[in-house]
């Protein structure tokens, strides 16, 4: 079925309405070979269209899911130590998915799974720089030293980018990043004298673990996954 080109852009996750509308005056937009600057073009899934001369797709029923991971549970499709896994948990209808990066063996919260591995690397990758929030609970309560983690710190050669740190009126710290290197978040913190005890996930962009119980997936909504794919841009 035809559709305008500022529509099919914009379903394909790549930016707004608006934005597509402003990436075709801009002349960065052509449809088999020739550039267009005109957002009245009409086109489907037979047209090559390119932005920047990188071509985009269609988006086919693509899928996105908030599981709320619980701890002892390793994030991936099995466990060499035999350890339970994340598939072991989910019902057998989930485990064709695949995990939006990583959460570690005691960590727990909003871990994010698709259909669609091209958007789980697209997800993942640094240069997405989408923000991840965690809350930490942590043994000691000398918080003088948390500078060097908001600076960016350097751990046995390691750099870590800046993280934002709030203290909770209960003393647990909420934490924003948006690497995701392995296990940062506690040698980060470990490093400024303050070892995790607990750790949860509880947003990943614009993708929050809301109310879903240990354990339990959800389905998001097509608005969510709009958002979640326009934040990796």
């Amino acid at each position: 079925m035809k559709m305008r080109i500022a529509k099919f852009i914009a379903d394909s996750g790549v930016t707004s309405r608006r934005g597509a509308e402003q990436i075709i005056a801009d002349g960065r937009v052509s449809v088999n070979g020739i550039t267009i600057n005109t957002p009245v073009y009409f086109v489907d899934d037979s047209d090559e269209i390119k932005i920047d001369n990188k071509r985009i797709e269609p988006r086919h029923d693509i899928r996105v899911y908030a599981f709320h991971k619980p701890i002892d549970t390793v994030t991936t499709t099995r466990d060499p130590r035999g350890r339970n896994t994340i598939y072991d948990v989910l019902p057998r209808e989930y485990h064709n998915l695949r995990y939006v990066g990583r959460l570690d063996y005691k960590t727990t919260g909003l871990l994010l799974m698709t259909n669609d591995g091209l958007l789980a690397r697209k997800l993942t990758h640094p240069d997405s720089k989408i923000p991840r929030v965690y809350v930490a609970d942590v043994i000691g309560t000398n918080m003088s030293k948390l500078d060097r983690a908001r600076r960016g710190a350097t751990v046995d050669g390691i750099k870590y980018r800046p993280m934002k740190i709030e203290i909770m009126p209960d003393k647990r710290l909420r934490i924003t990043v948006i690497e995701g290197k392995k296990n940062e978040i506690r040698i980060v913190l470990k490093f400024c004298g303050l070892p995790v005890r607990t750790l949860h996930r509880i947003m990943y962009g614009p993708v929050s673990i809301k109310n879903i119980p240990s354990g339990k997936i959800v389905e998001l909504d097509e608005k969510t996954i709009d958002a979640l794919m326009k934040s990796s841009l």
